[in-house]
């Protein structure tokens, strides 16, 4: 792994575990963040690489992005 993808992939795991202590922070159970974390990297993924077409209409990773606030959460 060179040091550019090293640090990349660092700066992502840093990211994440901020992201699941406010999600612990708020309540949120380990089980029920790593599922919701997990679901949007899948969806991230699926855009990232062009598989989004695999997804049902109205169901990926620009779907949610055009949500704000509570109504993106509720989606």
């Amino acid at each position: 792994m060179s040091p550019m993808t090293d640090n990349l992939t660092r700066d992502i795991v840093a990211k994440l575990w901020n992201l699941c202590h406010i999600l612990r922070d708020d309540g949120v159970t380990y089980n029920e963040y790593v599922t919701e974390l997990t679901f949007l990297l899948f969806l991230k993924m699926m855009q990232e690489t062009g598989r989004e077409h695999r997804i049902p209409n109205g169901y990926g990773w620009a779907a949610l992005g055009r949500r704000e606030g509570l109504d993106q959460l509720e989606y």
